[in-house]
């Protein structure tokens, strides 16, 4: 069984502050995976050292957009967040050479 644990970094004002000053990055990961397997995850996919991973659900919101025919209500899903710490001296770079 072959599924994909993380689906992608989360990239926001926030995580970023974070990256820069605690040296932790933040990733939308499948609400099924446990902190093992993402920890096995990021540190074979980006050769790095995991200190410690945190995990939360985030909960999905409703949104109302106006738009000419009137009101359109839609949702967006509720996904799981992982902020993982990284070992002194480590640095993921998600944008390479810009």
């Amino acid at each position: 069984m072959n599924k994909q644990i993380i689906i992608k970094p989360l990239i926001t004002e926030k995580s970023e502050l974070l990256s820069e000053n605690l040296v932790q990055y933040s990733f939308i990961v499948d609400k099924k995976a446990n902190k093992i397997e993402i920890r096995k995850a990021i540190e074979k996919m980006y050769s790095v050292t995991v200190h410690s991973v945190n995990t939360m659900v985030m909960p999905g919101k409703s949104k109302i957009r106006n738009t000419r025919s009137g009101l359109q209500k839609g949702r967006k899903p509720s996904f799981k967040k992982a902020v993982v710490k990284l070992a002194e001296g480590e640095e993921i770079d998600f944008f390479g050479d810009i």
